[in-house]
């Protein structure tokens, strides 16, 4: 299952020499991919490869403080050698502050999750966010589960706001997923449906494309004024929606100056 760290890793590279604008994020993010896969290489080592049954929404209720939190120090230490200097500032402050407060920091995000309320400074919710992403993915890897019927905003086994949407292609056209901000599951999602707000009148459902990101759409709802992000698996089968969400800021931008707001920030903090 590391399979998907090392295409990561791949892919920001390759887009970091392709999109200069985006490279300074990108190589932090290739450093970030090196220590989650080391990380969740640690826990499934700890924890096993066997698929556990979870019924849907019921992945946040597990927290295995004694396997995550002697692991919270090197990880801090790791951000202040390679992060850009506010989280790096962070990093080191929340370090020393020991393992209580770590322990209260880390619950909270995981009980709030990616994006609500937790009580937490924002470069705290992003250091737990990045820490605590390998944890939610072995997690969601290795969850035997049946997927509730419909289609859920929310991701159906954690309940984390979607990341990025995705178009996969299916007969003659593409099928609509949307993938998980925390542990990246990816489940099914109709085409034309604002997953912010659930509007449903294509006249308010903009598209918006540029032609140096051809296979990534920003899909926004003039009701709501959301927007997500939706890589094109029929335009390009080597994107990843993680990276390839984070490398096309333009389109951001674009959205921002057309007075859309993200759904979910990435974990870059855009």
């Amino acid at each position: 299952m590391n399979g998907k760290w090392e295409k990561r890793t791949e892919r920001a590279s390759e887009l970091a020499s392709s999109h200069p604008f985006a490279s300074e994020g990108l190589r932090f993010y290739e450093g970030l991919v090196g220590f989650q896969k080391s990380l969740y290489s640690e826990i499934r080592e700890a924890c096993g490869r066997s698929k556990v049954p979870r019924t849907p929404g019921m992945l946040r209720r597990e927290f295995d403080v004694f396997l995550l939190l002697p692991r919270f120090a090197p990880f801090l230490s790791f951000i202040e050698r390679i992060a850009p200097s506010p989280l790096a500032q962070a990093a080191r402050e929340l370090g020393t502050q020991g393992g209580s407060r770590w322990q209260e920091v880390l619950m909270r995000f995981w009980e709030s999750g990616v994006g609500e309320p937790a009580n937490l400074a924002p470069a705290e919710v992003l250091l737990s966010w990045i820490f605590l992403q390998p944890y939610a993915e072995y997690l969601a890897d290795h969850s035997a589960w049946v997927a509730p019927a419909g289609t859920p905003p929310v991701c159906p086994l954690c309940g984390g706001k979607p990341q990025a949407g995705a178009l996969r292609p299916e007969g003659d056209g593409g099928k609509r997923s949307l993938i998980c901000a925390l542990c990246a599951l990816e489940w099914d999602y109709r085409r034309l449906v604002c997953p912010a707000c659930g509007e449903e009148d294509v006249h308010k459902l903009a598209v918006y494309t540029a032609k140096e990101f051809s296979h990534v759409r920003v899909e926004a709802c003039d009701a709501c004024r959301t927007y997500i992000k939706t890589i094109d698996f029929t335009k390009d089968g080597r994107a990843d929606p993680v990276v390839d969400e984070l490398a096309t800021l333009p389109l951001d931008l674009w959205a921002g100056e057309h007075g859309y707001v993200k759904l979910q920030t990435n974990i870059l903090g855009i």
